[in-house]
C-alpha cells in the first residue's frame, strides 16, 4: 500500500468513511544560493520528488479538523472559523496550516466552511528540505483548490510565507515556498529574490546524480539563530547604505562589497554581508556553469558555498562539516556543502555516477566515526510544484 492509500485509510480512521480530495506538495533542495534570498540575491532550488501528501473534506459548520499520521497515535487538532485564529503552542504541528488559512482569510479570501485535512509525508523532519513550506503550500494549494480562490502559485507562496513569518515567528525569505509551489520536472529554479524574476534551468547531470545526505542532526530555526543572522545582514545593509544606493545585499558585487565592507561597523555582521554578496555572485556564476555543461565550476562554487556557509555566515556545525569533508575526500565528489537553513539537516552533493557506491559505503562510515552519528543518503529526484492528485 503505497502512502497516499495509507493516509486514506487513516482520514477515515479518524474522520469517518466518505471522499476526500487528494493533493501533494513537495520538499525541495537547494543546489546554490543559502540565505540570500532575504537578503535579495539569488537563489537555484529545485523541488523533490520527496513531500507532503494531504488530504481534505469540506464540513457543513466551520470547524477545522486536523490530523498527521506521522504523528503517533490519533490526536485531532481542532480550529475554527467562528473566532479570530491566533497562534496557539499547544497546537504545536497544526500551525502551520492553520496560519495559513489566517493569512489567507486576511487577504480577503473567503472561507466559507470548515473542513477535514489529515497529513503524512516521507520529508525528515528538521532535515532542511522544507517540511514546513511543503505543509504550508499544501494548505494553500488545497484550499485555493476546493474553494476557487484564483490564486497563482507565486501568490499561494507568498502567502505561505507571510504566515511562516508573522504567524509562526519563523522570519524565512521567499525561496522555500516558491520552489515548493513552482516546481518543475527535471528543472531548478534560478530566482531573482529581489523581483521573484524566475527562469527554469534543465538540470542535467549527465554521467552525474544529487545525493541528499541527512546528517540526522535536528534543527528548529525559529530558536536557532537564524533570525540573528537575518538582523545582522539587515544591519549590514544600513551600514553600506551610507555608501551605496542600495535596497538589498544581492545588488552589490563582489568589488562593490570589497571596496566598502569597511562601512560596516561590526566584524560580525561584516561577514554576514560578505557571505551574501559572494553567495549571490557564487549562484550566478554556477548557473551559467551548469548552462555551458561545466559541473568541475559548479561543483567547485558548491564547495566554496559551504566554507562560506561554516566560516562567514557560521550556520553550519561540527557534525554537518565532518559529513561534507568525507564527501569532498571521494575523487567522484564534484561537489558537496551544506543546504537548507543550517545548523544541522541536510547536505547536497553531484556525484559521479561511477563514485556512488563508493559515496555510499564510505560517507556513512566516516562520518559516524567522526561524530557516532548515522548518515541516510536520498538519491534525490526532481518533481512538480504542489498540485492536486484525485478524489479518493
Amino acid at each position: 500500500m503505497n502512502l497516499l492509500e495509507q493516509l486514506k485509510q487513516h482520514a477515515k480512521s479518524i474522520f469517518g468513511d466518505g471522499e476526500f480530495d487528494a493533493f501533494f506538495s513537495p520538499g525541495r533542495v537547494n543546489l546554490i544560493g543559502e540565505h540570500t534570498d532575504y537578503n535579495g540575491g539569488h537563489v537555484f532550488p529545485c523541488a523533490l520528488t520527496m513531500g507532503t501528501y494531504g488530504v481534505i473534506r469540506l464540513r457543513d459548520d466551520k470547524r477545522m479538523l486536523f490530523s498527521s499520521m506521522n504523528k503517533k497515535g490519533s490526536q485531532v487538532v481542532e480550529s475554527t472559523l467562528d473566532q479570530p485564529i491566533v497562534y496557539d503552542a499547544a497546537k504545536g504541528w497544526a500551525n502551520y496550516l492553520i496560519g495559513v488559512v489566517a493569512k489567507l482569510m486576511e487577504r480577503g479570501c473567503v472561507i466559507p466552511c470548515g473542513f477535514e485535512v489529515a497529513i503524512t509525508g516521507d520529508i525528515p523532519n528538521g532535515a532542511g528540505l522544507s517540511s514546513s513550506a511543503s505543509i504550508e503550500v499544501l494548505m494553500g494549494t488545497m484550499l485555493n483548490t476546493e474553494f476557487s480562490l484564483g490564486l497563482t502559485p507565486t501568490e499561494i507562496a507568498l502567502i505561505s510565507q507571510k504566515s511562516e513569518n508573522e504567524f509562526n515567528g519563523m522570519n524565512c525569505g521567499i525561496m522555500d515556498q516558491f520552489a515548493v509551489a513552482n516546481g518543475k520536472k527535471d528543472h531548478a529554479m534560478f530566482l531573482d529574490t529581489n523581483t521573484l524574476e524566475c527562469a527554469y534551468a534543465p538540470v542535467k547531470l549527465d554521467d552525474a546524480i544529487i545525493l541528499i545526505t541527512n546528517s540526522n542532526v535536528k534543527h528548529s530555526l525559529v530558536t536557532s539563530a537564524y533570525n540573528d543572522r537575518r538582523r545582522e545582514s539587515s544591519e549590514a545593509l544600513e551600514d553600506l547604505k551610507k555608501v551605496y544606493p542600495i535596497t538589498s545585499l544581492g545588488m552589490l558585487s563582489e568589488e562593490e562589497f570589497d571596496r566598502a565592507a569597511d562601512q560596516i561597523a561590526d566584524p560580525v555582521n561584516r561577514k554576514r554581508a560578505k557571505h551574501a554578496v559572494y553567495e549571490n555572485q557564487r549562484t550566478i556564476k554556477a548557473v551559467a556553469a551548469l548552462e555551458k555543461g561545466d559541473l568541475e565550476t559548479f561543483g567547485k562554487l558548491m564547495n566554496a558555498s559551504h566554507i562560506s556557509l561554516r566560516d562567514d555566515y557560521e550556520v553550519s556545525c561540527p557534525e554537518v562539516d565532518a559529513l561534507v569533508e568525507a564527501q569532498w575526500k571521494i575523487p567522484g565528489v564534484l561537489g558537496a556543502r551544506i543546504t537548507g537553513g543550517g545548523f544541522g539537516g541536510c547536505t547536497v552533493a553531484i556525484v559521479r555516477k561511477d563514485a556512488v557506491e563508493q559515496f555510499r559505503r564510505e560517507v556513512p562510515a566516516a562520518y559516524k566515526k567522526a561524530t557516532g552519528l548515522e548518515a541516510v543518503i536520498y538519491e534525490a529526484g526532481i518533481g512538480d510544484g504542489a498540485r492536486a492528485l484525485e478524489a479518493l
